[in-house]
């Protein structure tokens, strides 16, 4: 007689470990159940593929010269696509059972049946089979042909040895598995049941340890039962309706268990969170046709996991740039079989983002807006409707301008979770129910799964989690949700919820302000072109009958540019080849934008009866005199004292202007070296080496330059961060600080004086690089520039310039988009000292009452000011994604600007808008206009004129969009007073749509406007044809 098997005393540990092992990946597959999901297989009939270093359409892919292969083989480099013809014969013997093509390999795999994109396929994105047919028929046809293109890269690109180390262009890439095998749908349900509740069981994986019951007991017993059963050949098929284990009571008693716990429903009121499959498609880790492959990879395979679930549909950052891509590489729809997704009749609740995951720091207002105009009018092209959600989630800080944005383009609510990420302090996001914050306050949370980063989405898996998890006790109720029924369940609590006010500062990825210099050189020259560019052509298409609107080229010019605002390319963590498409880019906004300037000058100037010559435009809204160098016949430059009205221009002067009554600049050098600029505004005086011992502000005679100290200062600090390299500065950093001494007679008089003062010199920053620098004073200017070329070869070092201010308060002034924000000089609380590294755009001011300093730049965004010293970055040296990066030749401009009374009144805002747009000078292809002439202006210092452009659409062809913001953080009213010929004006929002109750009256030429503190208001200006107007 038997004897009985005698229990066991459990051990908690050994009980998970053996349940853990049950349904490893890796361990004991030949005997647990994760080794028995496929039963029968055999090889596919016939492999053959051919090697492309472009994306080929799926037409003229199949058409090529299909090479035979084999499970194996390498194909590459990186970068390359492969595609693979896969020829299938199914045995007879599988009818009734559920068939997948099971396919692994290297890369980015997308599956193509009967011409259409059905699913990707990538082992990181756990995602290695393809449901042929869930139940073989007799009638179906036994062979087919799939066709799997393969795209040589990782879900984050190339990385060689770790994920964000420099790609390994070299890197071959291999198919490990290509066959056809039968698949047991209800082992996966018992595995995805084991896993969950080994989850479950663990400890710390929810609010308070579960009570388990006999579960793990049942877990551990069903590992026992199926010992035998795994260790020789499965039983026969199963019949229709019966368990593929239903003879054997053991294990469907214990999986009733399991079935049971999870259907044991939650208490009354549980807290239940809506969970949304976001994607993320990292467009800065591989070259453009590889985007173009991990699109519809990454929507193919998510619509063949949830196509079942419509709830469930991702919230897809799915926009103006690089949707496009997805829908005409598959074809117009998504998915395939019964669980297509049609992209065109608009089904799937996307949240929209702009033209792509942009960065949320260092765009522009106007890009800012730029990108929700793309991605709006493209969804309202593509679906009929546009995005009243936004979707950002992996970007490195947010604006305090987003809100108005936002609202003004249609967008009516936000989500992201990239505050988590707070590397200091935690921001009060949640990221179990425990930890949130707002419990007491509503009773629903977002819950967000699936393979965010890389665009992996959610997975058959992960959606079959979720729905055992809807009424759990013990557990949250999970629900699967649209991002719609997620912030509908939020708003009902609006009332009590928390408010955030100002910018949502990222405490990480501070180095991003900084690195790749040249990146954000390329993007801040590009918004100043495209903007002048707009400008200058709305301006001819009002004054000359016969120009055209370049509308489709400039569309394709901000198209390029907002691309190149993703969040890992303007902030330089992208790869180098990345890095290199994005210089290309900007040089072609460069190239093409210049020849549009130049012809929308010389239709400006058609018809004009003086001589041929030279325009001189003006791009910003008030009256500018400054010195010019203009061109001279033989390719000599003279420089003149031009006068150019708000928004117009005015002809080249054809001799030196007289400079009274304004004072000429001096410049005068000691006999120790040093030199003293004085222009009678402000007397700034340099030591023999370059650096600034004084800077006084000639009328008051007050000091700038703290006692003691010296401005000008350039500083080396290592640069060494935890991981994450080109995007961390670590706060440890500034411990290492090492003032770059110059040597004394290096410093020389450039200018003479007259209009125009200068001195330059050499500084040798280490062994490898060095920097020249020129200081320059204009006659009549209320700021110093500082002209600097470094070459730079360096390896993890940030070189910053430093000015130690004799000016005391506790917080300082940064510009943003469309205005500026107050951050802490002190370190009082770990929120303060969190932003020892910010960002700023065009100026940053440190003020106390009646006086204070402001540094401007060119192109620089990374800066800080702690207690009284003004620091900007300028050059970091990281060495991964990109070795190569911010390695070479730099040019950048900088300017110290004194004030009395506060920024606002000083002047500040507009002196970084001079600096930033200058002057245009163009050559004009017949005569230039004899007289001055100014489209536009506003009485108001406090507003801004930022754009001007042809609206988008519009029934009347002559129709301009305006938009202007409060820049002084004020109520204001004031007129804008134009000179072209206004038919009607109206309030619009940023989408360009008429505002029913915005209509402007027009008197004497003007428009009375009113602002709140950093409103940004837009209007449509209907002109009259240019043929009833004369200039």
């Amino acid at each position: 007689m038997a004897m009985a098997a005698a229990p066991v005393l459990k051990n908690w540990r050994t009980t998970l470990e053996r349940v853990e092992k049950f349904v490893s990946p890796r361990y004991f597959t030949d005997c647990n159940l994760r080794g028995r999901l496929f039963g029968e297989s055999c090889p596919v009939a016939a492999l053959s593929s051919f090697l492309t270093p472009e994306r080929l359409p799926y037409q003229e892919a199949v058409q090529q010269d299909f090479r035979p292969a084999q499970v194996g083989d390498s194909f590459g480099p990186t970068w390359w696509t492969c595609w693979f013809r896969v020829e299938l014969t199914i045995p007879e013997a599988w009818v009734g059972r559920e068939v997948h093509l099971r396919w692994e390999s290297d890369g980015e795999g997308l599956v193509w049946r009967d011409g259409e994109p059905v699913q990707g396929l990538t082992k990181e994105g756990e995602k290695i089979s393809y449901i042929l047919t869930d139940r073989l028929e007799a009638g179906d046809p036994r062979s087919l042909t799939l066709y799997v293109e393969v795209a040589c890269n990782g879900l984050l690109g190339a990385g060689k040895g770790n994920m964000i180390a420099a790609p390994d262009p070299e890197k071959m890439f291999q198919v490990s598995r290509a066959e056809l095998a039968t698949f047991h749908r209800d082992v996966y349900k018992l595995l995805v049941d084991l896993e969950l509740l080994l989850g479950i069981a663990k400890p710390g994986s929810g609010p308070t340890r579960r009570p388990c019951g006999n579960v793990p007991g049942a877990g551990l017993q069903l590992c026992s039962s199926w010992s035998g059963t795994l260790s020789s050949s499965l039983p026969a098929p199963r019949s229709e309706g019966q368990p593929y284990w239903g003879h054997q009571e053991p294990h469907t008693s214990k999986s009733k268990v399991l079935r049971a716990f999870l259907a044991w429903g939650g208490s009354v009121s549980p807290h239940p969170q809506l969970a949304t499959g976001p994607q993320i498609f990292n467009l800065g880790w591989g070259p453009c046709h590889s985007w173009c492959n991990s699109c519809p990879i990454c929507l193919t395979g998510t619509a063949a996991a949830v196509g079942e679930e419509p709830l469930s549909w991702p919230a897809c950052p799915a926009p103006g740039v690089r949707l496009p891509w997805a829908v005409c590489a598959c074809g117009g729809h998504l998915g395939g079989d019964d669980r297509q997704l049609d992209l065109k009749s608009g089904d799937g609740p996307f949240l929209g983002d702009g033209c792509n995951p942009w960065d949320g720091n260092l765009p522009s207002g106007e890009a800012m807006v730029r990108q929700f105009l793309q991605g709006q009018n493209f969804f309202l092209q593509e679906f009929g409707k546009m995005c009243s959600q936004f979707w950002l989630p992996d970007t490195f800080g947010y604006s305090a301008q987003l809100p108005q944005i936002m609202r003004s383009c249609g967008i009516t609510h936000f989500l992201t979770q990239k505050l988590s990420w707070n590397l200091v302090n935690s921001f009060p996001v949640l990221k179990t129910v425990t930890k949130n914050r707002d419990k007491g306050r509503t009773n629903h949370s977002a819950f967000l799964f699936g393979f965010g980063d890389g665009g992996g989405g959610p997975t058959q898996t992960m959606v079959d989690r979720l729905t055992r998890l809807c009424n759990t006790d013990g557990l949250p109720r999970v629900q699967l949700s649209s991002p719609a029924r997620l912030f509908s369940a939020l708003e009902s609590d609006s009332g009590q919820l928390c408010t955030w006010v100002g910018e949502l500062f990222l405490e990480l990825h501070n180095g991003t302000y900084t690195t790749h210099a040249q990146i954000k050189k390329g993007n801040r020259e590009c918004e100043r072109i495209l903007h002048d560019v707009e400008l200058l052509s709305s301006l001819a298409l009002a004054r000359n009958v016969l120009f055209l609107y370049p509308a489709a080229q400039l569309q394709d010019l901000w198209r390029l540019l907002l691309l190149n605002q993703f969040h890992d390319v303007v902030t330089g963590s992208c790869i180098q080849l990345v890095a290199e498409e994005a210089m290309c880019h900007y040089e072609d906004i460069r190239s093409h934008g210049n020849t549009l300037l130049s012809a929308a000058a010389a239709a400006l100037c058609a018809g004009e009866p003086g001589p041929e010559g030279l325009l001189i435009v003006n791009t910003l809204p008030w009256n500018r005199t400054e010195v010019l160098a203009l061109p001279r016949p033989g390719g000599a430059h003279s420089l003149a004292l031009v006068t150019v009205p708000s928004m117009g221009y005015a002809p080249a002067p054809t001799s030196l202007q007289p400079l009274l009554p304004q004072q000429p600049v001096f410049v005068v050098q000691e006999t120790d070296g040093s030199v003293t600029l004085d222009n009678g505004i402000i007397r700034v005086r340099l030591d023999a080496t370059g650096r600034l011992t004084s800077l006084v502000l000639v009328a008051s005679g007050r000091e700038t330059i703290a006692e003691g100290a010296v401005g000008n200062q350039f500083v080396l600090f290592d640069d060494v961060p935890l991981y994450w390299d080109a995007w961390d500065v670590m706060d440890y950093h500034l411990e290492t600080r090492k003032p770059v001494l110059g040597q004394a007679g290096t410093l020389a008089v450039g200018t003479e004086g007259g209009v125009r003062g200068s001195a330059w010199f050499l500084l040798q920053i280490s062994p490898n690089s060095r920097l020249s620098q020129e200081v320059v004073l204009d006659v009549g200017c209320p700021y110093v520039r500082f002209h600097t070329e470094v070459h730079w070869h360096e390896a993890h070092k940030f070189l910053k310039v430093e000015f130690p201010a004799r000016v005391r308060s506790p917080q300082a002034t940064y510009e943003i988009q469309f205005g500026h924000l107050q951050r802490p000089t002190h370190y009082n609380t770990s929120w303060d000292w969190a932003r020892f590294e910010v960002w700023a755009h065009r100026w940053m001011d440190l003020s106390e009452h009646g006086f204070g300093l402001a540094l401007l730049n060119d192109c620089k965004y990374g800066a800080s000011v702690r207690g009284n010293v003004l620091s900007l970055s300028l050059l970091r040296a990281p060495k991964a994604p990109d070795a190569t990066a911010d390695m070479g030749r730099h040019e950048f401009t900088y300017a110290l600007m004194p004030h009395k009374g506060s920024l606002q009144d000083a002047g500040v805002i507009r002196a970084a808008y001079s600096l930033n747009f200058p002057l245009l000078v163009l050559p004009t292809p017949g005569p230039a206009p004899s007289t001055s002439w100014s489209a536009f202006s506003v009485s108001s210092p406090a507003v801004v004129l930022e754009t001007v452009k042809k609206a988008e659409t519009s029934p009347q062809r002559h129709t301009l969009v305006l938009r202007l913001y409060e820049a002084h953080g004020s109520h204001v009213d004031c007129w804008l007073h134009t000179s072209l010929p206004v038919q009607e004006a109206v309030l619009c929002d940023l989408l360009e749509r008429r505002d029913p109750a915005g209509y402007l009256p027009l008197r004497d030429a003007r428009l009375k406007l009113t602002f709140s503190p950093f409103q940004v208001r837009s209007l449509l200006l209907v002109l009259q044809p240019p043929s009833t107007y004369t200039p």
